[in-house]
């Protein structure tokens, strides 16, 4: 099983989007700052998740969550969970 996931910084306006295959262990990783792109931004909230059976399916949905409209559905989800 493959994972796509986003996370939200809580301390910055950012938006990350990823794929792993141990989605739990991915999020801690983030969290506690071993991953260079992340480390700036500080403590994540997993915002969204999706779950695939091979890796080049969740490849084709992370490329999406990257793109533009990707990044803007995941704001929309974002914003829709807000007070």
């Amino acid at each position: 099983m493959y994972f796509v996931y986003a996370l939200k910084s809580k301390i910055r306006n950012y938006i990350y989007v990823g794929l792993t295959n141990n989605l739990e262990r991915r999020f801690t990783e983030h969290n506690s700052g071993k991953n260079r792109t992340t480390k700036p931004y500080g403590s994540f909230d997993l915002i969204y998740s999706e779950e695939f059976d091979s890796r080049p399916e969740a490849r084709i949905r992370e490329k999406y969550l990257k793109s533009g409209i990707g990044k803007e559905f995941l704001r929309k989800l974002v914003h829709n969970d807000s007070p």
